[in-house]
């Protein structure tokens, strides 16, 4: 079978909104491939996005870019979905579920039709649960079927702990683990400045955890979306991914009786390749770590079951 790190390196970004443009340019900047596809259900906004950028080829040059559709899918390594509606002010992640399942069904049906070997890499919201939903309904195993995950919360929580220890964030190593939404959870226990504890007092990390978790609520009601961030995020990991780096990112993943958890998709640290998701990482977690994981997992399980699969 053909594998990722052998074929041409195509990206397909469905859905040119908000992010799916901010992350086709984020990937343009960087040159991260030599083909980038974008497709929308509104085929006139994906051909001005792609027109938009191909006028910037002679400041970067190197790779090609057009609007298509879900026939370009073929032979694509790495197929990023960011379409479907957008978190309105005042509404969480889950509640865009209905809205989004359906939206789904459609797209994953289109992808498989096209492509069987490529990676699967979800952006929309709710995250976990829609990564759960294209792993079910594309068939594919599941290390070929991630979600963005934690990532973007984990460099939020690393950029306020700096802030507040007045280190550059890339110095800072600490997680955001289990649901990209309300019940995901610090991993106190293991935060760390090269290997040195983090002196914070409860109250601050209370703040710096308020702070994280509800850091996209505060740009929505500022500006109307987040993209930026996630944008860096998803282009994190289709350089893992193309680049066969076997990084350790924190990425949306089907668990498999981790830490007794089984049958959701949840953030975690995980090694990215080019097969996708090479393996979990098991980290030490305390009593009220686990019971906090625990409690996201089953939320999430609760949702997705009222999604028809």
């Amino acid at each position: 079978m053909t594998t990722p790190s052998s074929r041409s390196r195509r990206v397909v970004v469905i859905g040119t909104g908000d992010v799916g443009a901010t992350t086709a340019y984020t990937l343009l900047l960087r040159q991260r491939m030599t083909e980038l596809v974008l497709i929308d259900v509104n085929k006139e906004l994906a051909l001005g996005q792609a027109l938009d950028m191909n006028h910037g080829l002679p400041f970067v040059g190197g790779v090609k870019v057009w609007a298509g559709d879900y026939s370009d899918c073929k032979d694509a390594a790495v197929i990023i979905i960011a379409a479907g509606a957008a978190q309105r002010p005042g509404e969480t992640r889950i509640d865009l579920l209905n809205r989004n399942a359906g939206i789904f069904d459609q797209i994953i049906g289109n992808i498989v039709k096209y492509n069987d070997n490529g990676i699967i890499l979800v952006a929309t919201n709710p995250v976990d649960i829609l990564s759960y939903v294209s792993y079910k309904k594309s068939g594919w195993p599941a290390h070929r079927v991630i979600g963005s995950g934690t990532l973007l919360d984990s460099a939020r929580f690393r950029y306020l702990i700096g802030q507040q220890k007045h280190l550059d964030p890339r110095s800072i190593h600490a997680h955001i683990i289990g649901e990209h939404g309300d019940s995901e959870l610090p991993v106190w226990s293991m935060a760390n400045v090269a290997g040195a504890a983090l002196d914070l007092s409860e109250s601050t990390q209370e703040e710096i955890f308020d702070n994280t978790k509800n850091a996209a609520y505060a740009i929505i009601n500022a500006k109307g979306s987040t993209y930026y961030a996630i944008a860096l995020a998803l282009d994190r990991i289709v350089t893992a991914i193309l680049q066969n780096e076997s990084s350790v990112l924190n990425v949306s993943t089907l668990l498999d009786n981790y830490h007794g958890i089984s049958d959701v998709y949840l953030g975690l640290p995980c090694v990215i390749d080019s097969t996708g998701v090479r393996e979990h990482l098991e980290i030490p977690m305390n009593d009220k770590e686990l019971e906090l994981l625990n409690a996201s997992a089953n939320k999430l399980k609760s949702e997705i079951a009222k999604v028809n699969l």
